[in-house]
């Protein structure tokens, strides 16, 4: 099943975010150690208002335990969601934080998709996109875009099938993505 996200679901939501970020997950929380970046995570997805809030995810769950997220917004709204991380950031290092910007402002953005690798290969990371591609069409978005690491050549694929285009290469966090985008009806 494929619901809405709750605020109980903050302990596999943040593994899931953490195991499709990774080193994004350390500049966004500030912290090194990964037990400490998990509960800094799991504090973003409790909190009401910033880009990895429970607000913003589905998850796909087996018996009601959250087995995959997708995480995903408007792009016009990235910089404001972010607000609260940055001021974290700076409050923990005393230094002015800065994000790549992720999302073309006139796009919803699929910001993290990941699924547990206990239940990979079942059709769930589709399941997840098919169902926001559903909820920001009924939105009224007309694109919506994502992206992924240039070397993820499996991902490229499934999100080429799904009808996601290339549009540009961009970084974030020193890493050289594709942003590609979908045209929604």
């Amino acid at each position: 099943m494929i619901r809405q996200a709750q605020k109980r679901d903050y302990q596999e939501a943040a593994v899931l975010i953490y195991d499709a970020i990774h080193d994004i997950a350390h500049a966004l929380t500030g912290e090194k150690q990964k037990e400490n970046v998990l509960e800094q995570l799991g504090n973003y997805f409790i909190q009401e208002k910033n880009r990895l809030s429970y607000r913003n995810c589905f998850v796909k769950t087996v018996d009601d335990i959250p087995v995959g997220i997708i995480v995903a917004y408007h792009g016009k709204d990235a910089y404001e969601l972010d607000e609260p991380i940055r001021t974290h950031i700076e409050e923990k290092t005393g230094k002015e934080a800065y994000f790549d910007q992720e999302a073309d402002e006139t796009d919803f953005y699929l910001d993290t998709l990941s699924v547990n690798p206990q239940f990979g290969g079942k059709g769930f990371g589709t399941e997840l996109i098919q169902s926001m591609t559903t909820y920001a069409n009924e939105q009224g978005f007309a694109t919506f875009s994502l992206n992924v690491e240039e070397s993820n050549y499996k991902a490229c694929k499934l999100y080429e099938r799904l009808g996601f285009i290339y549009k540009k290469t961009i970084t974030i966090n020193h890493h050289l993505y594709h942003y590609l985008v979908k045209t929604l009806s």
